[in-house]
């Protein structure tokens, strides 16, 4: 399959900078497969699309604020985005620019609070840092990091809630999972008062959703591999629905490939489990 195959124009004014101020007013596109109709409808319209009975899975992962400005001893800024927890206080993280940050090399961040040393160069040129301070990590990334917005978002979050949806839960993404973002509490009670069961999993984006694809063929694009994990009483909800005949609909990309990594390919039945996909 060739990258060409998936080329078409986008004009760049069609590309919303600002979320609108009420997440399930957002314009819901509506594919007829049978036919090919194609509806424009508003996002809080997914109810009439929904059956009672039907599960929908959605990621529950929450997006930390990834991306760091610091500098180094000499006063030249630098830009870090984390990409995921190695151990304990060590990640993996993409850095700008990269020809600057040689192993040995130290950062500082919100004026010494944050302090990051460089331990090696890993494959694909990120870096392996091991960082210093005193607190808590994740309030520390709360007070002076920045949500990691996609490439084409040129504008500034103002409130960082915005992007992440109402149910994220577990801390642990460089992205969000933006199928989610148009749900609103008040939705989700007209889900399940309509007899709509929720389960969740829980998979953590990296930054190579980010990644362009650079190879003519995409079936020699490098994936990279991204954690998730499922409970038990999500299984069940998937399992029972399955055996009984129900749709089971995946919330996104996310979701989907969370399912499609555990599903057994006979009966699409789930067990709990944690791995990497």
């Amino acid at each position: 399959m060739k990258l060409s195959e998936f080329d078409f124009e986008l004009p760049e004014e069609l590309i919303a900078q600002h979320p609108v101020e009420k997440r399930d007013t957002s314009r819901l596109m509506v594919v007829n497969r049978e036919n090919g109709n194609i509806e424009h409808r508003h996002f809080y319209d997914i109810l009439d699309y929904l059956k009672p009975g039907d599960v929908l899975v959605r990621n529950n992962t929450k997006v930390i604020p990834a991306r760091l400005y610091g500098k180094k001893v000499t006063g030249a800024k630098i830009e870090f985005l984390l990409l995921n927890r190695i151990e304990g206080d060590i990640w993996e993280c993409i850095v700008r620019p990269g020809h600057k940050l040689k192993p040995g090399t130290e950062v500082e961040f919100g004026d010494g609070i944050l302090k990051a040393k460089v331990l090696d160069v890993m494959e694909g040129g990120t870096r392996k840092v091991e960082f210093k301070y005193e607190g808590i990590f994740n309030e520390i990334l709360d007070k002076i990091g920045l949500m990691p917005l996609p490439p084409y978002i040129h504008e500034s979050l103002k409130d960082n809630d915005r992007y992440q949806t109402v149910y994220a839960k577990y801390e642990g993404s460089a992205a969000a999972p933006t199928a989610g973002l148009h749900f609103t509490p008040e939705l989700f009670e007209k889900i399940k008062a309509k007899g709509i069961d929720v389960a969740n999993v829980t998979l953590h984006v990296g930054i190579g959703t980010f990644r362009p694809v650079k190879v003519e063929n995409v079936e020699e694009h490098h994936m990279h591999s991204e954690h998730f994990y499922i409970k038990k009483e999500d299984c069940d909800k998937i399992n029972k629905a399955k055996q009984e005949g129900r749709r089971v609909i995946a919330v996104g990309t996310t979701s989907c490939r969370v399912l499609e990594t555990i599903a057994n390919p006979e009966n699409g039945t789930v067990e709990p489990i944690e791995s990497d996909t």
